[in-house]
């Protein structure tokens, strides 16, 4: 056979044949020793399928120019291996489809293993916060916490074989419209997809204030991330800035473990309990929703916050003039679900301060003008979107916020097969709700058109 034809035979041989498990080895980060670089291997399983002639003509063209090795993938792409993009690729799976992850970090849901406090749990029952097709386990608590929660996702993955790219920091993704593929670069490496699923949720990256005068503070302070535990503040006064639920948890363990804890309540919030007579109020308010309209559900859950936690306003806490569920569908501000905190604050054991105007050598000073000495700050402050920093992209997600720009329930997808989960304001509901959406629509283009093999270029 002519060398010319061998050749020739042997380029097509790559993009057409009955079966083809492509095998992915993925180096760990270059700056660790040789004998510590972790092999990554990816197996997919496709039909048989003659690869665009244009298409691999381009990448190969490209490929000769480029130090960059490239990896066409079959199906989806999913950025970010926590909760949310492990329900899309579980339930892509159920549908037939492969998808690959890719994380940052070097577990799965990092928010939750490397930067939650240990005392945290579920703000709301086990039944609204399970993942698509795999349930709790029924001997959990209602409430379970972090490390429960923590040890469900490790069965969810492996009994979906769920199989992420650790290590893997996204740089840039961008839709290359001469190929009609989506270009996303990962440390060396940069991945081909006709299917983007961007999951790195609404807790991207912590918010750090800018304030007056910081530097000049003696004491420590941290974002409620870099948090543990209160044991490891016994004795001191702590200034936490922020009353969401974070900022009230955080409040409340310290008081737990002999701090004195301050806390920073600049705007008003609703707080509610979390249960009435037993109940979820969550999942009361759910039920109610189905026959009564949102004010009137709002107007019976502040009935109850009265009755049981008292007139809120006379220590600090102010309600907005609007109701707790109306406030959370026009601007995404979820209330706040007591745990304890408010027996602390009524007691005194926590304590309600305003605004901060500035910070001084061994504390702040108040808005009202009152200083005061701390020797730890914390910062909860919450977190941010970091989606803009890498999607480049203009349409779909917002610039302003990393968020997708049409509201709920139109946020899940955008143009060129470009997808956002867990970025409802909706919590883990949210975001199985997106995953089931989602994975049904990718289905439904994967099994009517012809399946693109993977290449390694």
């Amino acid at each position: 056979m002519p060398a010319l034809q061998r050749q020739r035979k042997s380029s097509i041989a790559k993009v057409n044949f009955n079966l083809t498990i492509l095998e992915l080895q993925l180096m760990g980060p270059q700056d660790k020793p040789q004998s510590q670089h972790k092999h990554l291997r990816y197996f997919m399983t496709i039909a048989q399928r003659r690869a665009s002639p244009f298409l691999e003509l381009a990448l190969h063209e490209e490929n000769m120019r480029s130090t960059s090795k490239k990896i066409w993938v079959p199906g989806p792409l999913i950025i970010g291996a926590g909760p949310s993009g492990l329900a899309a690729a579980a339930c892509l799976k159920d549908k037939g489809v492969p998808s690959l992850i890719l994380e940052k970090d070097n577990c799965i849901a990092p928010s939750w293993q490397l930067r939650t406090y240990e005392r945290l749990k579920l703000h709301l029952p086990k039944q609204f916060c399970e993942l698509p097709l795999m349930p709790f386990p029924p001997d959990l608590p209602a409430y379970p916490t972090k490390q429960q929660f923590i040890s469900y996702l490790d069965s969810y993955v492996e009994h979906f074989c769920i199989k992420p790219l650790f290590r893997m920091k996204v740089q840039q993704a961008k839709f290359d419209h001469s190929i009609g593929f989506w270009r996303v670069q990962a440390n060396d490496w940069e991945f081909l997809c006709r299917w983007l699923i961007v999951a790195t949720g609404e807790n991207a990256e912590a918010v750090i204030p800018e304030f007056t005068g910081i530097s000049e503070f003696k004491g420590q302070i941290l974002h409620t991330s870099s948090y543990n535990r209160g044991d490891d503040f016994s004795g001191q006064k702590v200034l936490v800035v922020g009353c969401g639920n974070s900022g009230m948890e955080v409040c409340l363990d310290l008081c737990n473990n002999h701090a004195e804890a301050s806390m920073v309540v600049r705007d008003k919030l609703h707080i509610l309990p979390r249960e009435v007579l037993g109940i979820s109020t969550f999942g009361l308010s759910m039920w109610l929703l189905r026959w009564l309209p949102v004010r009137a559900v709002d107007h019976f859950l502040l009935l109850c916050a009265q009755l049981i936690m008292g007139n809120t306003e006379r220590y600090g806490l102010q309600r907005p003039k609007i109701g707790p569920l109306q406030l959370k569908n026009t601007t995404g501000k979820t209330p706040v679900l007591d745990v304890g905190a408010v027996s602390k604050i009524r007691s005194g054991h926590i304590k309600v301060v305003p605004g901060i105007s500035r910070f001084i050598n061994k504390g702040v000073e108040f808005v009202d003008g009152r200083e005061e000495e701390f020797n730890t700050v914390i910062l909860a402050t919450g977190y941010k979107s970091n989606v803009p920093s890498w999607l480049k992209e203009d349409e779909f997600f917002s610039e302003k916020d990393g968020f997708p720009s049409a509201p709920f329930p139109n946020s899940w997808q955008g143009k060129n097969g470009l997808y956002a989960m867990g970025f409802t304001k909706r919590g883990l509901l949210g975001a199985s709700q997106d995953a089931i959406r989602i994975a049904e629509d990718i289905a439904s283009q994967w099994n009517s058109k012809t399946k693109h093999l993977p290449l390694e270029l």
